[in-house]
């Protein structure tokens, strides 16, 4: 069972490609709900020894960093062996 453990929102890295499908008004709507609600679903990320790398969660942590917040709730994830 995977664990939430807090991550620095700064040490996230998101990939080229995946910043392509930002939406800034989905961003905005999220960051609202966040205030109201507190994040729900924490963001998965990989670690490739030096950073955490994005792998879902993408508009959770444009919004946590709209919101000003250091930390996010995360699942660390295994990379995917091809």
């Amino acid at each position: 069972m995977l664990r939430a453990q807090k991550v620095p929102v700064d040490e996230v890295y998101v990939p080229t490609a995946r910043r392509k499908t930002l939406h800034p008004e989905t961003t905005r709507k999220l960051a609202e709900d966040i205030l109201e609600n507190g994040l729900q679903t924490p963001i998965q990320v990989r670690h490739d020894g030096k950073r955490f790398v994005l792998i879902e969660g993408l508009h959770r942590l444009e919004a946590a960093k709209w919101l000003g917040e250091t930390t996010i709730d995360a699942y660390l994830v295994q990379a995917r062996r091809h």
